[in-house]
């Protein structure tokens, strides 16, 4: 019941800190975008593998890690908020609304964070689901996007403030080869945009 109590209070502690960030407006979005760029260069590879993670701020490796890291990492590094511990809290509440196509029947704190349809619902659930722009240069800056890779897998991403030459925002994102920011954008269905704790 420890356990239970301390990551429910991690999480409220999270969104305390979390809130006054609603409010900087458009200059976090920037922030954002730092601290994902830093991921450049250090998340070398793309590795799904199952980990045992430190709770609260459990992390892989950082020369690896999947798409859902490059988000987790961002906001961490840029605003201190943990999404492991967000996730886990809002999961302990009302696990009944998350997905169950991995058969679980409690919360797993090592890697439902880390799983792109929990972050969609927890985002959702947050208040931050946007429409999905008709035009790719109506997407803003710090935008968190999903869609779905070969119409099955589940990816995550952030939008850039910086543009290809045919004007379609760069992505932020680790989609097989470690973080990169390239134009991606349109290239796979979407299936959301969100826009977490950034003015705009």
């Amino acid at each position: 019941m420890e356990i239970d109590r301390r990551a429910l209070f991690v999480g409220a502690a999270a969104l305390l800190i979390a809130r006054p960030l609603a409010a900087q407006g458009a200059p976090s979005a920037m922030n954002l975008l730092a601290a994902a760029r830093k991921q450049i260069g250090v998340t070398l590879s793309y590795d799904p593998a199952y980990s045992r993670l430190p709770f609260p701020g459990g992390d892989v490796p950082r020369n690896k890690g999947v798409c859902t890291d490059v988000v987790i990492r961002a906001y961490r590094d840029a605003f201190d908020v943990d999404l492991q511990a967000l996730v886990n809290a809002d999961m302990k509440r009302s696990f009944s609304a998350y997905p169950k196509r991995w058969g679980l029947r409690t919360t797993d704190r090592n890697i439902d964070h880390r799983r792109v349809p929990n972050l969609e619902l927890f985002f959702t659930r947050a208040g931050s689901r946007r429409q999905i722009p008709r035009s790719a240069d109506t997407w803003q800056a710090g935008d968190l996007f999903t869609c779905l890779v070969n119409r099955s897998l589940p990816h995550i991403g952030i939008v850039s403030d910086k543009r290809a030459a045919s004007g379609r925002p760069l992505v932020i994102h680790n989609i097989g080869g470690g973080t990169r920011e390239e134009d991606i954008l349109t290239d796979y269905p979407m299936t959301g945009r969100f826009r977490w704790l950034i003015g705009g």
